[in-house]
């Protein structure tokens, strides 16, 4: 009976002993493997298959939302945020469906992220699902050819003396330069939507790359830098050539322009403003470069300017270099030393441009003028210059 009795115990204790006799009181792990779709011209839809690695008897509820990568929303897909799924008790799979936007235009590979936030019922083993878009489209879009070819202006020219030159050769960029950061007043006194950073200005194999962000900071949805030579390099009088590539797209609104001096003192536009070149992006504006002044007459804030139409490509497709040949009786507006309007400044009224003036070079995102960015816009966006080159009479 003794034996009986302890055979019994050892048996009770040996089954206490095995996993298989307790009940897995663990959460199921929600988990998902990446998908590649191959993007056609027409919109298409993809499916992430979500699964759990055993039964529940609750419905398991999760979060999700999509997340730009190189892929942007509106652009290559549809955006999806805090959009909830359910996997019905007893099952143990099921499916988020995704909308890929097609196009004829050619793009690299391109990706984006499904991410699972939170979950009911369950734990998440894959919080980030990546989601690759490959593409076999062979239609350019307006500035997607850019090269680093295009005009090229010489170092010296008759009756003139270079005065000072950057050509961006340097690890960074030197002290003659100065971040403006913020939004400035009224969006810069145009209602722009983009905030200036000196995080998105760079040097690069000796070009200047000012770019355009879509993101949110600072309660912007864009950011964007804009530097100024204010008290370190400021001119009167002069030809002033700019080697640079335009960014492109609805909203993008490129500037290389000019102050006076005496900004912080009088204001604008009792200042003057010299704009050396302007784009506004979107519905084939990119062809079109603009010259500008501004100035306060007797009659109150005025202005005046002349565009040129190119006649093949776009601004966004190679370098131009882009001139003023400023003195004291006129302005001239040049694109690769072709000359496409002029203003006599000789009057008195125009007295504001016999000053001094510094340079401003910036890419606005939105404004009165360009409008603003929509689902055809795309991003980063990027200014490159190659050199600034002042040459002034001895």
């Amino acid at each position: 009976m003794l034996k009986l009795t302890l055979f019994s115990f050892l048996f009770l204790v040996v089954n206490a002993c095995d996993d298989s006799s307790i009940p897995d009181d663990r959460l199921p792990e929600v988990t998902a493997e990446a998908v590649t779709l191959a993007e056609t011209n027409q919109d298409q839809e993809i499916s992430v298959d979500l699964t759990i690695n055993k039964p529940s008897t609750q419905d398991i509820i999760i979060n999700y939302s999509t997340q730009n990568g190189t892929a942007q929303a509106g652009d290559d897909y549809r955006s999806i945020q805090n959009e909830n799924i359910t996997i019905a008790a007893g099952d143990i799979s099921a499916s988020i469906t995704l909308l890929i936007l097609g196009d004829e235009v050619r793009e690299d590979e391109e990706y984006f992220y499904l991410n699972l936030s939170s979950a009911i019922n369950a734990s998440i083993a894959t919080k980030e699902i990546q989601i690759t878009i490959t593409d076999t489209d062979t239609k350019e879009e307006v500035g997607s050819i850019q090269s680093f070819e295009g005009y090229e202006s010489p170092l010296e020219y008759n009756g003139y003396n270079m005065v000072w030159q950057d050509e961006f050769e340097a690890d960074q960029l030197s002290d003659n330069y100065i971040f403006e950061i913020g939004t400035g007043s009224n969006g810069w006194g145009n209602n722009e939507s983009q905030y200036y950073r000196k995080e998105n200005t760079r040097l690069e194999d000796g070009y200047l790359v000012i770019q355009a962000k879509k993101e949110n900071f600072q309660g912007r949805e864009y950011t964007s830098s804009r530097i100024i030579t204010e008290g370190k390099k400021e001119f009167k009088y002069g030809r002033f050539d700019i080697r640079a590539r335009m960014p492109y797209g609805q909203g993008i609104w490129p500037a290389i322009w000019m102050l006076g001096s005496n900004f912080n003192q009088v204001g604008w536009p009792q200042c003057g403003e010299i704009d050396i070149m302007e784009m506004i992006g979107g519905q084939g504006r990119e062809r079109i470069v603009h010259g500008t002044v501004h100035w306060q007459s007797n009659n109150g804030y005025a202005n005046y300017g002349h565009s040129k139409n190119l006649s093949e490509a776009s601004l966004a497709d190679k370098f131009h270099v882009f001139s003023i040949i400023w003195d004291e009786n006129s302005i001239e507006w040049l694109i690769d030393n072709q000359s496409y309007g002029s203003i006599d400044t000789s009057p008195t009224h125009l007295d504001e441009f016999r000053e001094q003036f510094f340079f401003i070079f910036n890419v606005a995102v939105g404004g009165n003028w360009p409008g603003y960015p929509d689902e055809s816009t795309e991003f980063p966006q990027e200014m490159w210059i190659d050199y600034i080159r002042v040459f002034q009479q001895p």
